[in-house]
């Protein structure tokens, strides 16, 4: 079942369970997906459906970092309700020794000399990792790499 089914089909159960909290959260889901589908004038792939909840979690994390500073409490906590939801439909985020793996792989691949190489190691990465890491993280572990 892909994601925009299965956020479909979520979203029929939310509605049958009186829970106005997801439900609001799952239209937003479904309408960004299907804008973005509008927008490219056909079906949305799967890294494509992971790109725009990725782009929603990161909105919903900055917002409630926001209403923190804004001492607004009960805001940042909505939310955050928000982005676990939308977390829940990402693929799991490797840990560090997995990323590590993953860059073995590319470095002795590539034989990146310098701090140039940047670029086309950070490339093969992210395609490697297909939204399963954060590329802050990513691009940390490779600057940490080829700074030594």
């Amino acid at each position: 079942m892909g994601l925009a089914a299965k956020i479909a089909q979520d979203l029929k159960a939310a509605l049958k369970a009186h829970d106005a909290d997801t439900v609001s959260c799952l239209r937003l889901v479904r309408n960004a997906l299907t804008s973005k589908e509008k927008d490219l004038r056909r079906p949305l792939e799967d890294a494509e459906e992971i790109a725009v909840l990725k782009t929603l979690a990161k909105q919903r994390g900055e917002a409630a970092r926001q209403y923190r500073q804004g001492g607004r409490e009960d805001l940042a906590a909505g939310e955050e309700r928000e982005l676990a939801l939308i977390k829940a439909y990402l693929p799991a985020q490797l840990g560090p020794e997995a990323i590590g793996r993953v860059l073995d792989e590319v470095f002795a691949e590539l034989q990146p000399g310098s701090m140039k190489d940047m670029g086309r190691v950070m490339k093969q990465a992210m395609e490697r990792l297909a939204g399963q890491a954060d590329g802050k993280v990513v691009s940390n572990m490779v600057r940490e790499r080829l700074g030594s």
